[in-house]
């Protein structure tokens, strides 16, 4: 497998095409501070196909799928918790 394939995950996050991201926002501690800024991002964008909440969620669930295993517990938890935030900056409880 060429180191370019195997990298393309992380590529899509840092480049997407969909969303401009914050610098770290999946690094963030606080669930709120985390869902504000991909609601901002969708919100924002011109380049995304789908409605802002599922653009922002999908990024969101990419990322945590992508890390898998390498993604830190506790910092899978506070992704988990700013899905839900994400939820109710939408109105989607």
């Amino acid at each position: 497998m060429v180191e370019e394939d195997r990298n393309w995950s992380s590529r899509v996050t840092q480049e997407s095409d969909a969303l401009d991201l914050e610098q770290g926002v999946f690094t963030w501690k606080d669930p709120h501070r985390i869902a504000l800024s991909l609601q901002r991002s969708a919100e924002a964008s011109q380049r995304r196909k789908s409605p802002p909440f599922r653009s922002a969620m999908s990024m969101l669930v990419f990322y945590i799928n992508r890390a898998g295993r390498h993604l830190d517990p506790e910092q899978k938890l506070i992704l988990e918790a700013a899905k839900t935030e994400l939820r109710k900056l939408y109105g989607r409880d």
